[in-house]
């Protein structure tokens, strides 16, 4: 990528002091313009997620991300979920011996580099942790919008566990409380909204979330939930996901059920809501 811009250290280092902030939309167009033909980059519209539901990002998944974005891509990995003191050094080992070339870890997640990082970046990382912590982490920061921005300038973005939580607009985290299949019981906390039409869940089969996703679906019946297995991924493209990895994705669609009006605190009901149970090649559209 020798005709691309320069990375982040080296633009801060030749230019004075700007704010950066309100420079976003000119660093972003930029960016987009500027990158070679066939970069995440190069297409303006909004880039493809790769989203893990936790337990390891496989070989597999690895592959079909460095085949997505291509190998002199440009990560970016946000830590910021986890609370370790090593945060996000084991992601950026993984992409870099995946086949990426150029990796840099925005740990701490300080404004002005992040952003110039951010409107360069062809993909962007969040591993594991805390959702929660995660945006707040970004809010804190004034990134959570560079993000969605870079997001709808081509790049891909991709996280496990919390970074796959994170990437719906109603996030979900914790236990339902008091009950599962409760009105109220799994509060939306606002995500990235990435993929706004749906609400994912992580570590699905293994930590038994069937009913925590259903409860918020229920409560929500006009997005879809998506239920994602260790080990597995979902490729969204568009309005359609793809399965890859080694277990199975859920999809819950309440969109045309009757669900029955609940107050806060009551008993969920519906009928004819319909359950996908997808395995890896399985394809599935949300909109016709």
């Amino acid at each position: 990528m020798s005709d691309t811009p320069a990375w982040p250290w080296t633009l801060l280092k030749a230019m004075p002091k700007p704010d950066l902030l309100a420079l976003l939309p000119v660093l972003l167009a930029f960016a987009c313009t500027s990158a070679a033909p066939g970069d995440a980059g190069a297409v303006c519209a909004p880039g493809p997620l790769i989203v893990v539901g936790g337990g390891g990002t496989t070989p597999e998944i690895q592959r079909a991300t460095l085949e997505l974005c291509g190998a002199d891509a440009r990560v970016v990995v946000i830590p910021q979920a986890s609370a370790v003191e090593d945060r996000g050094v084991a992601s950026v080992a993984m992409w870099r011996a995946a086949g990426f070339a150029e990796v840099l870890l925005l740990d701490p997640l300080e404004p002005e580099a992040a952003t110039t990082a951010i409107a360069q970046a062809d993909l962007i990382w969040m591993p594991g942790g805390a959702q929660s912590r995660l945006m707040a982490a970004l809010k804190e920061a004034g990134l959570d919008e560079a993000v969605r921005a870079r997001h709808r300038a081509g790049a891909a973005v991709g996280g496990t566990s919390a970074g796959a939580a994170a990437m719906s607009e109603i996030m979900i985290s914790g236990k339902p409380d008091p009950a599962s299949l409760v009105a109220g019981a799994m509060p939306a906390r606002e995500g990235l909204a990435l993929w706004p039409e749906a609400i994912v869940d992580q570590h699905f089969t293994a930590r038994g979330r069937e009913s925590r996703l259903l409860t918020a679906v229920l409560d929500h019946p006009e997005r879809i939930g998506v239920g994602i297995d260790e080990r597995t991924a979902v490729i969204v493209t568009g309005s359609e996901l793809t399965v890859i990895g080694e277990g199975h994705v859920i999809v819950i669609d309440a969109r045309r059920s009757t669900v029955e009006a609940a107050k806060t605190g009551e008993a969920q009901g519906a009928r004819d809501v319909i359950l996908h149970v997808l395995k890896p090649g399985m394809r599935f559209r949300w909109e016709d």
